[in-house]
C-alpha cells in the first residue's frame, strides 16, 4: 500500500492511551480530529521523554493497524522487531490531510516536530 498523501482523508482508526488514572482507555481517530488540525507523529519513544501536557496525547498502537491503514509500516522482522511504523509526521485539517513528512532511511531530518510546523 502507497503511503497516505496531502489531500487524502485521515482513515479512522482505534489507537489506546493511559488516562490521568493510568487506566487503559481506546479513542477513535477521527472522533480526536474531526473539525481540528492536529499533527500525527509516528515517532517510537517519543512519549517517554516528553513531560505531560494536556495538549498533546501520546496514542499506542501496538498491533501497527493504524499504521498499515496509513501506509506507514515498516517490517523490521529479519532483524527480529516484528512491523514497526515509520518516523513521521502528519498535519491533518479536520480530517483532510494537509502535510505529509515521512523518513524513508535511518535519518531523523524531515518528521521532527520544526519541520511539520513549518507547513502550518
Amino acid at each position: 500500500m502507497a503511503p497516505i498523501a496531502v489531500g487524502e482523508p485521515l482513515p479512522d482508526g482505534t489507537l489506546a492511551y493511559f488516562d490521568e488514572q493510568d487506566q487503559l482507555q481506546q479513542v477513535s481517530v477521527h472522533s480526536l480530529a474531526a473539525g481540528k488540525k492536529v499533527i500525527l507523529f509516528g515517532v517510537p519513544g517519543m512519549g517517554q521523554n516528553i513531560s505531560k501536557n494536556k495538549s498533546v496525547k501520546f496514542l499506542a498502537d501496538g498491533s501497527a493497524k493504524y499504521t498499515h491503514a496509513l501506509g506507514l509500516e515498516l517490517d523490521l522482522s529479519e532483524k527480529g522487531l516484528g512491523t514497526r511504523s515509520r518516523r513521521f509526521a502528519l498535519l491533518v485539517d479536520d480530517l483532510k490531510v494537509k502535510a505529509v513528512n515521512v523518513e524513508f532511511g535511518g535519518d531523523f531530518t524531515d518528521s521532527g516536530a520544526d519541520d511539520i510546523l513549518k507547513s502550518l
